[in-house]
């Protein structure tokens, strides 16, 4: 979920502080232009500062504090205006970030710091950490203005999710804010007056107050991304105390509640915060009632509530779009596209992206591909390096092109499934049973497959993207498979921050993190969990296109992933199987339709395996997994062995070994339900006994739609009829969006 209480990274520095050597006339202005500047004052400030370029017309940091009090005079809102002219001013300075050794001179600091704000906030957040890690370095003499440097850097690296470097860097503030307050309260004593004193003691303690306040919601922002609730725990008493019931503690303390599985207190402590009073994105840069609907739809999200879940990010998308229509014109942030017009502090506001990707996950929880495939198709233009969403948009394309039935949706025998048709009367009166050429559909239609349609040939495109954007596969180094796995539950365990630290530190040493935004970085299990997702959804696809050989390349591959869950083990022999089957490779299919091939197949997946995984580790609800369970996927080792046998009993069929194809149904039959028979099994059952020259027990089985007793279930002849991939999910950050959608389901 998003939190609030982010304060901006900060303001211009506008700073009357001259160079060594100028005259009593000079400090003069420059102190009446800067006092003028704060007051309010910026044509005053503007006369003053001319004044002193007039007598001094080589100084830069006069001209840099013209622009940025003229930025100040517009309402922030020539943010591209001040940009180009600090670029400028830098390019004269004929000097870059990462070429100098040292800035000697607080000028140049300040400078830099602020072309780092601007970087802020057009959300080019890469820029501004190289320009801040570098002011970092030659901080110490400043120590005001290292408070500013280390808030902006604990600002972007929450945003880019580098909670380990935001607690360091909060470990520093404290210690400069102890060591300032000490000095300063020094420095009070020898005040002239008691009165004096006595203000500058009140001032400098609210000031270090508030500074305190502003580090411990840092804190819980990073421990709630490191997953460490115990941690997270201690610093939301904190939070409470120096902010008591304000929006952006509560907001914080619901998201702690969020991830520990609390929902319903979540909700309660949404509810209680008094949104109405927050000032609003034209001051603060925060939609904070865009944010409280969509954690409320990130809340239901979790608690299964899918279609409630919609409702809120529904509300929460047309609260964005009404405040992008304040500050530009169009609903979708247009003016935000171009920083012009609108204040430098409300760029960030616009969430409407995020939040199309919590829309479309949660439509393709509820049944709804199509719609959901529109929503992620705008999110991932945005998002187009998030491996992640392209699986997404393929499983819209699945979904939407597997079609429906009777037995699909109540999870039973379909006599339509059966029978396609009837036809004549009486003596005459014939059936006309399925085939499995007419269930394949034509995708194309003389299209490129390149175009954004829902289809099987877009859906390849889109798990080639997924593909392509994970990193190498490599097999050794098994250790810190365990050291990321034991991080990203460190939520539910008691690690605190230092385990925390430590695992994330040697997961970095090794580049194990892969962008993924709007969510959470994967880690190097989550990346190999969602490989194996890809290529199972591969080879399904490329089975549906007909591509057999690309979709037996699949298949071996996921066979051949270390980390394979069995659930994706049992389905990759299901693909194998019929791809060599289709390549009249019957010998190798029965290898891979051994029915000692399958030792589990829960759907039960492990906290680093989820979508944006590090929101909510192991927290998956009980009765929201439950509902999300296909009835048509095996719920058991036995019904997925059984569902082996009938495919093997297919195999046989297709080698003419009919009495080891009755022997497969005998006992696939001995091993499932009655109501669990699929009509395939039904239809291999009517072919055993025809070519028995049993005419009159086939009908009798067509017309029950089950097998009678001398008869024993399998599967149809050409069944290939396979459970579609899964993937489990979860919401996301900075405005956290919902899960991946799973869902399996025979073909």
């Amino acid at each position: 979920m998003a939190e609030t209480g982010s304060d901006q990274a900060g303001d211009m520095k506008h700073d009357s502080v001259s160079s060594p050597g100028i005259s009593d006339q000079e400090k003069e202005i420059a102190t009446n232009a800067f006092e003028a500047f704060k007051a309010g004052s910026y044509d005053e400030s503007l006369r003053h500062l001319d004044s002193l370029q007039e007598l001094n017309k080589e100084d830069y940091k006069i001209t840099m504090n013209k622009a940025i009090t003229e930025f100040y005079k517009s309402g922030q809102t020539t943010s591209s205006t001040l940009k180009q002219t600090l670029m400028t001013l830098k390019n004269q300075m004929h000097t870059a970030v990462d070429d100098i050794d040292g800035l000697d001179d607080v000028e140049n600091n300040i400078l830099y710091y602020n072309q780092a704000v601007i970087h802020y906030h057009m959300r080019q957040y890469s820029e501004a950490i190289s320009i801040g890690e570098k002011l970092y370095q030659f901080l110490e003499p400043f120590e005001k203005f290292a408070q500013a440097v280390c808030f902006l850097l604990v600002d972007l690296y929450l945003l880019t999710f580098q909670p380990e470097k935001a607690l360091h860097l909060l470990a520093v503030l404290e210690k400069l804010t102890v060591k300032d307050g000490s000095s300063k309260n020094g420095k009070g004593e020898s005040s002239s007056t008691n009165k004096e004193t006595a203000a500058l003691k009140a001032e400098f303690t609210a000031m270090i107050e508030a500074a305190k306040s502003k580090m411990h919601q840092y804190k819980v922002r990073a421990y709630i991304q490191m997953k460490s609730l115990k941690a997270c725990k201690r610093e939301i008493k904190s939070v409470m105390n120096t902010s008591g019931n304000s929006a952006p503690s509560l907001f914080l303390k619901s998201n702690f509640e969020y991830l520990r599985g609390n929902y319903r207190k979540a909700v309660k402590l949404l509810n209680s915060s008094n949104i109405a009073e927050h000032p609003g994105p034209l001051k603060t840069g925060e939609c904070v009632r865009c944010m409280f609907w969509n954690n409320l739809g990130c809340i239901h999200f979790a608690m299964g509530k899918h279609n409630l879940g919609l409702f809120y990010f529904k509300k929460a998308l047309q609260e964005n779009d009404h405040i992008c229509a304040q500050l530009g014109d169009g609903s979708n942030g247009q003016a935000a596209k171009k920083f012009t017009g609108i204040p430098m502090c409300a760029l960030l506001a616009n969430k409407r992206y995020e939040l199309l990707y919590n829309c479309g996950i949660q439509l393709l929880h509820i049944g709804r591909p199509l719609a959901a495939f529109e929503c992620l198709m705008e999110a991932v233009q945005v998002y187009h390096s998030n491996p992640r969403l392209w699986l997404r948009l393929a499983e819209c394309c699945i979904t939407a092109n597997k079609g429906s039935s009777e037995q699909e949706t109540k999870g039973l025998p379909s006599k339509k499934g059966i029978v396609q048709a009837v036809v004549g009367q009486g003596y005459h009166r014939k059936i006309v049973l399925a085939s499995q050429s007419t269930q394949n559909t034509i995708y194309s239609e003389g299209q490129s497959a390149a175009i954004p349609v829902a289809s099987m040939e877009f859906a390849a495109i889109c798990l080639r993207n997924a593909l392509l954007l994970l990193p190498e596969h490599q097999q050794h180094d098994s250790k810190p498979d365990n050291g990321s796995k034991t991080c990203s539950q460190s939520g539910s365990t008691e690690s605190g921050s230092e385990t925390s630290d430590a695992c994330s530190g040697k997961t970095q040493e090794g580049d194990k993190f892969i962008p993924a935004a709007p969510s959470s970085p994967l880690r190097k299990q989550e990346v190999e969990n969602l490989r194996c997702s890809i290529l199972a959804c591969s080879a399904y696809v490329a089975l549906a296109l007909g591509d057999n050989l690309m979709a037996l390349n699949h298949a071996e591959k996921l066979l051949h992933q270390t980390k394979l869950s069995g659930s994706l083990k049992f389905l990759g022999h299901l693909y194998a199987a019929e791809a060599l089957i289709s390549l009249d490779r019957i010998s190798d299919a029965i290898a891979h339709l051994n029915p000692e091939n399958v030792t589990d197949v829960s759907l039960g997946v492990s906290s680093s395996e989820q979508d944006q995984g590090s929101d909510k580790g192991d927290l998956e609800p009980v009765e929201s997994s439950g509902k999300q369970t296909p009835l048509c996927y095996p719920s058991s080792v036995s019904s997925a062995r059984a569902t082996m046998l009938f495919n093997l009993g297919s195999a046989y069929c297709l080698r003419s070994e009919y009495e080891k194809a009755r022997k497969c149904l005998h006992q696939a039959a001995s091993m499932v339900n009655t109501k669990e028979i699929p009509p395939e099994a039904i239809l291999l059952g009517v072919y055993l006994e025809l070519q028995n020259g049993n005419t009159q027990l086939a009908l009798q089985i067509i017309k029950r739609n089950q097998l009678l007793p001398s008869v024993q279930p399998a599967s149809s002849p050409d069944l290939r009829k396979k459970p579609l991939p899964f993937q489990s999910s979860q919401p996301v950050q900075p405005i956290q969006t919902p899960s991946s959608f799973t869902q399996v389901q025979r073909k």
